[in-house]
């Protein structure tokens, strides 16, 4: 039994896997899948999921996953829908939701699901945007960041540094230069006529393992995104203890589903989790030279301490405790809990 939650948490997550072509058919077409890709990557989304139970198994906290069953059994119990948003019709109706941070990537996906699904808070991963879903959702969001393994994610002062910069590449076709140019061009050549050795990491296509090992390698990172929400990559980053040079050029939210025709929120950040032991940050080809070379040299110099940034507020117990924090609250508020410990 846990101090902060004496009940057992109903979480819900689920990746959608819908039949294709015939009723069904998903589940051999989930079977190929293994047999020619192998094990799946771990994205985003079901990495919050999958952190929140790490961090929960440490405090000795206990939940169900997908029971069903109990939650319509007992649907006055607070359900967790961790993610995402399909699994909140296998909810009953009448079952209060804590929903996030997995869920939509706008209100405007869906915006009386609130409503019509009973969700008393929704969980967002950091503070723009929970901006920008307050304006359509005023009251209900949370800002909850997921945490992160640094038992998994740590220096190894055993490995040789052979790499002086990793560029981690998360952008798209709008990220250019005034003359065209790809921003990763740009930073790529600016490291070659330094000299300096440099490996490309694109954004969705490694496994975890080949980047923590690349990692372990490398004297900094050049991260490349236009905006996070929480960032994993940034943050598994400075948890192995390597610096970042961050472009964060500002201005508003790109998501090209939404901006511009549908949304324009500003301002948004690339590091919503920063500070200056994190390392330095660029705003544009105009000012990266400047702060590149201040970077540099105080990477040479050991000054920056990325890790204790994550240590200090992102750990995954840390963040579990604060979820049972939330889960408590929102439970708290909808009426006692006739949860089991069972």
């Amino acid at each position: 039994m846990n101090a902060h939650y004496p009940y057992v948490l109903n979480l819900f997550y689920e990746e959608p896997d819908p039949d294709r072509w015939l009723p069904f058919d998903r589940y051999p077409r989930r079977v190929i899948r293994r047999l020619v890709r192998g094990r799946g990557r771990i994205g985003g989304t079901m990495r919050v999921f999958v952190n929140l139970c790490a961090g929960l198994d440490r405090l000795g906290a206990r939940y169900r996953i997908n029971d069903y069953g109990h939650i319509r059994r007992a649907p006055h119990e607070l359900a967790c829908v961790v993610g995402k948003p399909h699994v909140l019709a296998k909810i009953p109706p009448e079952t209060p939701i804590l929903f996030g941070t997995a869920g939509y990537t706008h209100p405007l996906d869906d915006l009386d699901a609130v409503i019509r699904h009973n969700i008393r808070s929704y969980l967002v991963p950091s503070a723009w945007v929970q901006q920008l879903h307050e304006a359509y959702w005023p009251g209900m969001t949370r800002v909850w960041p997921c945490g992160i393994d640094t038992d998994l994610w740590s220096p190894d002062t055993s490995i040789a540094k052979s790499v002086d910069v990793v560029v981690y590449d998360k952008t798209n076709d709008r990220d250019r230069t005034e003359s065209g140019e790809s921003l990763v061009s740009f930073v790529c050549a600016g490291l070659q006529a330094r000299g300096l050795h440099f490996e490309i990491v694109k954004y969705g296509s490694y496994r975890e393992r080949d980047f923590k090992r690349l990692l372990h390698r490398c004297r900094s990172l050049i991260y490349l995104s236009a905006s996070e929400s929480q960032g994993f990559a940034l943050l598994q980053t400075l948890a192995t203890d390597i610096p970042v040079l961050a472009w964060d050029p500002g201005g508003y939210w790109r998501a090209p589903d939404y901006y511009p025709h549908r949304v324009l929120f500003r301002p948004v950040t690339s590091v919503p989790y920063w500070d200056d032991r994190c390392g330095e940050k660029f705003f544009g080809t105009a000012d990266f030279e400047e702060q590149f070379n201040r970077f540099w040299s105080k990477v040479l110099k050991r000054c920056f301490q990325p890790r204790e940034l994550i240590t200090g507020t992102l750990t995954l117990e840390q963040r579990a405790r604060a979820y049972l924090d939330i889960v408590g609250a929102v439970a708290n508020q909808v009426r006692p809990m006739e949860g089991t410990t069972r």
